[in-house]
Formats: C-alpha cells, structure tokens, sequence
C-alpha cells in the first residue's frame, strides 16, 4: 500500500524539489565554486523581454548611414550593449523587428534567444500534432471497430509502433529522411519520374520540424486508435438502432450518438497528447540534435542540453519550472474547456 507513494515521491516529488532549488543558486556541475543563492536571476534571463523603437545612423553629414544593399542601418548594437544610458537593454539579444513608418523600426528583445526559438518551436510541434494526431486515431478506430474477419490483424500492425522504443523509432526514420539513400527519397523519385530527389529532410529548415511531426503521428497514433476505440465500444447498440429507424444518416449517427459518447474518452486524449506533445525531446535528441540552425529545438531538449551538456544546472532547472508551469496552465485550460456543461 505504502510502495506507490514511496515512488511517486522518489522519482517525482524529489526531483521537482531538487530543481526548484536549484532554479535559484548558480549551481553547475564539476564547478569548484561553491553552490550560491542568486534569487531570480535565472528566471529574469529566461524571461526578459523588451523592446526599443529606433531611428537610422547618420554619418557625420547628417545623411543616412545605409549597408551595402542599400538599405538603412540603425544603431540596434550600441543601443542593447553595455550602454549606461540603456541599462534594460544590456545583455538582450534581438528577436525581430517591425518598420514604425518610413524612417523607425520596432525592435523586439529577449534574455535568451534560443530559449524564446525552442518555446516557439515546442508550441507549434503541439499545434500540429494535438489535431492531427488524434484527429487521425478516430478515423482509424472508425475503420477497425467494424465486425469482419481478420479485423485484428489490422488493430495490431497500427499499434505495432507504439510498442517499439521511441529511439529506434527515430534511428530507423533518421535512415528513412536520408539525402542519399533514404527510403523516403527513393519512392518519390520513383513515383514522380526523378522530379523529387535528394531532398536533405532533416538538413532543411523548413522540412525539418516537419519531418518531426510525421514521424511522431505515426509512431503514436496507434496509442490513440486504442483508446478511441476503447470510447466506440462502450456506446450501447440500441442507440444507434434507435437513430436508424428514425432515419438518421451515417454522419447524423457520428454527430448525435458517437460523438457525444465519447467525451470523457475526448478530454483525456487531449489532455494526454498535448503533454506528450510538449515533451518533445528523443526525436531532436537522436535525429537533428536541435538543427539545423535551431529549427527543431524543443524546449526539453534545451534545457537538457544546459543542464548537463552545458553543466549549467540552476539554468536548465530554471527552463524545467518554467516549463513546468506552462503545461500545467495549458493543461487546465483544456480540461476547462472541454468541462461538462451544466445541466440547465
């Protein structure tokens, strides 16, 4: 009775406890320094933000100081380092910037720039996913929940994946996005006659995260299709029989009796699938290592990466909590959202 609680609290309440400590000391690894409160400085890194509208250079003519494309230079550099007159700004990095009119431009500042990018890009991962994913494991559960012969052949190859290690997983797709060699590759050049080929999946900014979320859909969906068919198989019978003879169609049926039928199965794949998806960190570890060019960094892996490649161990503890805090708040918000309505 006592061994549950006995692990929750090892392997869960230890470690949270652990970090919120450390998020607030200097702490690193092999550092022969000793160990020093330094209160918020971690967070106020994470999490500065500022922002300063800035009019362009001028050379000692007064004119317009302008690069070598021809457009116009602003003294962004001088403004955000080590200024005395622009304290706020030291030590931020420039996020992007937005024109104020014909001769001002806006510009957006953060503490940690990589920080801000693996947010954006775990937030986006999650985006894609969380529809698409269990969007694609109700069709699936649909087509598998139908009394035929053999039917379970097909339950089991969709659900194969989810019982094979996430790493060999992302081994086996680092192989299929090949350049060169890769499986992918192969059967596009084949299907469109040699007008795709080569393509570097994983080596592209803009094909890199992608390739991410196709691999994920594919190894997880299986998990999903289980559990909505789960859902389908607890709707009694006679409703659906009660809802033909009144001459409902197939998609009446699906919105009037399955639909509603499956809420409870509804919330806790969303719930499940937005926290899995925020968790993003073997695929980047094993297939693009963050790359290329940060496109693909998630911010488990960034703070992996500070905690124990970098030592940096009150930062990467610093990102844990924060990260910590924006799912749970993620997460309530959709168990809101999806509440069951009062009755009226």
């Amino acid at each position: 009775m006592v061994a549950p609680v006995v692990v929750l609290l090892l392997f869960l309440a230890l470690p949270f406890v652990a970090s919120f400590y450390f998020s607030f000391t200097d702490q690193r690894l092999a550092s022969p320094n000793p160990t020093q409160y330094v209160g918020a400085d971690q967070f106020d890194r994470l999490l500065s933000f500022e922002w300063v509208t800035l009019s362009p250079s001028l050379d000692e003519s007064g004119e317009y100081v302008r690069n070598e494309d021809g457009g116009l230079v602003y003294p962004l550099r001088e403004t955000i380092r080590n200024n005395p007159d622009n304290p706020q700004f030291d030590g931020l990095q420039k996020w992007f910037s937005i024109p104020r009119g014909d001769d001002k431009r806006t510009y957006f500042l953060v503490g940690d720039l990589l920080f801000v990018k693996s947010m954006i890009n775990t937030i986006f991962f999650a985006a894609v996913i969380v529809p698409v994913q269990s969007g694609l494991g109700l069709v699936l559960a649909l087509l598998v929940n139908q009394k035929l012969r053999g039917i379970n052949v097909f339950r089991a190859i969709y659900f194969m994946p989810v019982v094979t290690a996430m790493v060999v997983i992302s081994i086996l797709w680092r192989f299929i996005y090949d350049a060169e060699n890769g499986l992918l590759n192969s059967v596009l050049d084949w299907f469109t006659f040699g007008g795709i080929t080569g393509t570097d999946w994983l080596g592209d900014t803009t094909t890199a995260m992608p390739a991410l979320m196709g691999m994920s859909i594919w190894q997880a969906v299986g998990l999903h299709m289980v559990i909505w068919l789960a859902g389908l198989q607890t709707i009694p019978g006679v409703l659906y029989e009660a809802a033909a003879i009144d001459g409902a169609s197939r998609w009446a049926q699906f919105r009037h009796v399955t639909w509603p039928g499956l809420r409870a199965c509804r919330v806790f794949i969303l719930i499940t699938i937005t926290i899995a998806a925020f968790g993003l960190f073997t695929q980047v570890d094993v297939m693009t290592n963050g790359g290329p060019l940060d496109s693909t960094s998630s911010v488990i892996f960034y703070a992996v990466r500070q905690g124990w490649s970098q030592q940096n161990i009150a930062y990467g503890s610093a990102i844990s909590l924060v990260f910590f805090v924006m799912v749970l708040a993620v997460a309530l918000v959709q168990r809101w959202l999806t509440r069951e309505p009062k009755p009226t």
